[in-house]
Parts: C-alpha cells; structure tokens; sequence
C-alpha cells in the first residue's frame, strides 16, 4: 500500500482532497513504475475534464492529482527502453491519468527525462511545467529568434519567471508585466523592462514580435494592439480570440518532451536558469497546504519523500 491524496468531487476543489492509502500502481506496457520523491500540483487542474475523465470522458473518481514529478524507477513494464531501475528521473505526467501526489506512480517511459546527480528533487520537479511550458510557448509555438522583442504577462509568476529566464538569455528584449508589488522580483529574473498592470500604460509600449500571456482576459485582449503584424500571442489560458490587427493567436496545452527536460535541466546546472520555488512540504501536511488561506509565493513543492 501507498499513502496518496486524492479528490472526489469536482465542486469541492481543493477542499475536496484527501490523505488516503491505497494499493501501489502496476506496470503497463511501456510503462515504469517511479517512487515519487518531489511533486506539486497545478493551481487550476481541478477544473480540467482530464482530472475528473478518461479519454472516452467515463469517470475515473477516485482521482490523484499532480502531473510534475521527481523521484526514482523501480520497476519496468513490458516494452520500456531508455530507462532503468534505480535510475533518478523527473517529468510530466499524463493529463488523463493518476497523478504524482503519491509514494508511487505508473507513468509511460516517453514522458521522462535522467535527472542529473547534482539537481535535487525538488528543484526538478520545479522545473518540469514552469519549464516546458515557457520553452514550448517561446520557441516550438512562438518561434521565437533572437533580437525580437517579447511581453511577457505575469513575469514574476511561476511560469512567467521561467520564460523571462529563457527568452533573454536567447537574446530577446523582454517586458515583463505584473502588478507593483511583482516589480523587484521581475527585474531579479531578467525583464528589460516591467508594465504594472494598475499604473502604467500597457497599450503605450513599442510594439513586440511575441505575447506570452499566462493570464487572458482583458489583459490578453489589450495585449493584441501592442504585436506588431506578422507577430504572435501565444496562451495558455484558453483564451479564444482567433485573430486580431494581424497576429496569429495560439493556444497550446503543454506537453512531455524529454529532449525539452535535458536542454532545461542543462541550463540550470550552468546557472543560466533558476526555479520559482515557494515552500516544501510533506505529503501529510500537502492537504492542509493547499488549502491555506494564505497561499505563499512561488511554487510549493510536496516532499513526499526524504
């Protein structure tokens, strides 16, 4: 048996979830098994119909969230390769499977990168979503070149900070947003420039080659008359404005990529990237933690082993 938390009801969100034991995952087919020993969860995944569904949208309550996870193989399904038992390793879960805030998780082989000796557990299960999320909305969607000029709304959030990080050191000029208090740390993580939300000008900026947006709404709607033509807004919000004053707009759900894992842990061991880190936890106080009234900045981390 395994300790894991799991929620039942998609009404009572965070609210709903519970330190439960349960039987420990089998193996499938390029499958391995991993014991988990950092993972997180993301602040939305409760209003996600992958949480809640299969892929045929039949329920599959009782659910464990928390798709980012670091930790080691011990077991091997039929058919894996390029991983071994004993091996440390982190990545991105399946959205339509269990999740990573458990002691053990059965994931597919393809969604995971080698986790160097010198990162530790936490800080790469940190990496994988800030990461591939902002590596694959700046580059793979955005198609970012160096010399071009990028927004980025919410640069001192979680995934903002990450492709603040990214794109500058790619040779972007970058402007970030966010509200005042969010300036220093901004700056800390590498905008050029940073836009306050409630003070300053957003549509009097020069125009730029590319919108991260993290945030939608009115922001993203304002965000539109500052893209140059030809340019992109790129989202991650599911925010459906089609096309406006020429940008091309997409929306994309971010992806397991190992390559994209090894290029990002890459740069962190150089120094050239940081995480968003906020407070660790265990997995027993995880459910007390993310239902504080309080929540801290940056991204919390389950300790789910030591």
């Amino acid at each position: 048996m395994m300790k894991a938390i799991v929620v039942t009801d998609q009404n009572a969100g965070l609210a709903g979830m519970k330190l439960v034991n349960l039987p420990e995952p089998p193996a499938a087919i390029n499958d391995v098994i991993v014991q988990v020993y950092a993972a997180s969860i993301t602040g939305d995944e409760l209003s996600w119909p992958s949480t809640w569904t299969d892929r045929a949208d039949r329920d599959r309550t009782p659910t464990i969230p928390g798709h980012e996870l670091a930790g080691v193989v011990t077991a091997l399904g039929y058919g894996t390769t390029g991983l071994s038992v004993g091996q440390r390793v982190f990545g991105l879960q399946d959205w339509y499977r269990n999740g990573s805030l458990a002691e053990y998780v059965a994931i597919e082989a393809r969604n995971l990168a080698p986790l160097p000796d010198d990162i530790d557990f936490n800080e790469g299960n940190a990496l994988v979503m800030p990461g591939l999320t902002a590596w694959q909305g700046l580059f793979q969607h955005g198609e970012l070149k160096a010399g071009q000029r990028v927004l980025v709304h919410g640069a001192a959030g979680i995934v903002g900070s990450m492709a603040v990080q990214l794109a500058r050191e790619f040779g972007a000029y970058v402007i970030g947003t966010g509200r005042a208090a969010h300036r220093e740390t901004a700056l800390d993580f590498g905008v050029n420039e940073f836009i306050d939300l409630d003070g300053d000008a957003l549509e009097n900026i020069d125009k730029v080659d590319l919108v991260f947006d993290v945030l939608g709404g009115d922001i993203a709607k304002r965000s539109l008359a500052v893209i140059r033509a030809g340019g992109k807004f790129v989202s991650i919000t599911g925010w459906n404005e089609e096309q406006a004053d020429g940008a091309q707009h997409i929306d994309f759900v971010v992806e397991a990529d190992r390559s994209q894992l090894m290029e990002i842990a890459k740069r962190f061991r150089e120094g050239r990237l940081k995480t968003n880190t906020g407070s660790v936890v265990t997995l027993d106080d995880a459910v007390a933690t993310y239902n504080a009234m309080d929540r801290v900045k940056g991204k919390t981390i389950i300790r789910v082993r030591t």
